[in-house]
């Protein structure tokens, strides 16, 4: 299993983002779940459909306007008359990647549907559980200018996200690229480089890999100090934490390595917990958004090793 070979495929297809495609197939490696907020046309889609298509696994699409229901996401039960039982349908949360596109613009009630798939890989319909299929990766996108009827997502969902990127815009040679390659890159089908079953024994290697007591306390170092930073009006929690330990080890596992250091962390946590982090309006005046006031608290914080 090559776990290279998983980037470099995802890369054909998005041209001139290696970052954003090594932090994506991070969040993929921890088991994690996916946040895009960037203006339309800039990939998200194409991201999304080709780490679904470069393991093989299922892809489902549901656009999340105001009239998705929540029956729609996690599936409803039916009278089936030839049969005489109820029976349950499924709906697209069933698979191994679904990207829900514009997700703040569905209502907050349908928004709660995902909340447990995200979180447990399951759905509960008419008190019957039903497991998810393994892997499950939720990409979400939103369009962070245009907020007309939308419903913005709540702490409480934002915290499912494991990482919050944005692709942006290419620069102007790969802008050419893109001009030069219209209909080939539009119409090229992803190849798939390995498994689901692959990607499962990656995710579990990768949760397994050596993580220091002294990385650990920095990031509880880190996230006790997003706590007392004025400005912030809710900091780091324990879940984000965890999130932090996860997301650092796969990248550590991406990259080759055998244990996890700080400078891993200091990389991810912009990307980790910036979408996590609450601003008072003083915040919002001083930093504007989360990534800049996580990065002016790694720089409070002393690297332990």
């Amino acid at each position: 299993m090559n776990i290279s070979a998983l980037t470099t495929n995802i890369g054909k297809h998005i041209i001139g983002k290696p970052m954003t495609v090594e932090l994506a197939v991070t969040a993929m490696l921890a088991g994690g779940h996916l946040l895009l907020e960037d203006v339309p046309g800039v990939g998200k889609t194409k991201l999304a459909s080709a780490m679904a298509g470069s393991v093989g696994g299922s892809f489902h699409r549901i656009q999340m306007t105001p009239d998705v229901m929540p029956s729609d996401i996690a599936g409803y039960t039916f009278w089936n008359r030839q049969e005489g039982t109820m029976e349950f349908r499924r709906g697209v949360v069933f698979g191994n990647f679904l990207l829900a596109d514009e997700i703040n613009r569905c209502s907050p009630k349908t928004q709660s549907a995902l909340l447990e798939a995200m979180e447990e890989g399951q759905v509960s319909v008419d008190g019957v559980r039903y497991p998810l299929e393994q892997p499950f990766m939720v990409i979400a996108t939103q369009n962070p200018v245009e907020t007309y009827g939308t419903y913005p997502l709540p702490e409480a969902q934002l915290d499912r996200f494991l990482m919050k990127l944005s692709v942006g815009y290419p620069g102007t040679e790969d802008s050419v690229r893109i001009l030069e390659q219209e209909g080939a890159l539009e119409s090229a089908p992803v190849e798939q480089v390995m498994t689901v079953e692959e990607l499962v024994a990656m995710q579990k290697a990768a949760s397994e890999l050596h993580m220091s007591d002294a990385v650990r306390r920095y990031i509880i170092a880190l996230a006790e100090e997003s706590r007392k930073v004025e400005g912030i009006r809710l900091g780091i929690s324990p879940r984000g934490c965890l999130a932090m330990q996860k997301a650092a080890r796969a990248a550590a596992y991406l990259a080759g390595e055998e244990y996890v250091t700080p400078d891993r962390v200091k990389d991810l946590a912009p990307y980790v917990w910036g979408h996590r982090l609450i601003l008072a309006p003083g915040g919002r005046t001083k930093w504007g958004n989360g990534e800049n006031a996580i990065r002016e608290i790694l720089t409070y914080i002393t690297n332990p090793v």
